[in-house]
């Protein structure tokens, strides 16, 4: 993975994976979240996190399910 690139896994069954050096998170507002240094969080797929917008593993508890394979989009 390159130095700015960022990469975003959706993971089966749960959350969002974010990895990279050089990514924030913003609210509806603008405002940043700080993420204190990391280089890789989860966001919430499921809406049962008490943490949102990150994931605290509730998809587990929900039993949350969702399944996702890599496709092409179609042209702009």
């Amino acid at each position: 993975m390159g130095e700015n690139k960022v990469k975003i896994t959706v993971r089966n069954n749960g959350p969002f994976r974010i990895e990279g050096t050089n990514f924030e998170i913003c609210d509806a507002a603008g405002n940043v979240f700080n993420v204190n240094g990391r280089t890789a969080v989860s966001l919430c797929r499921c809406g049962a996190s008490k943490k949102h917008p990150f994931c605290d593993g509730a998809h587990g508890e929900c039993k949350f399910q969702s399944e996702v394979q890599a496709f092409e989009l179609p042209p702009k």
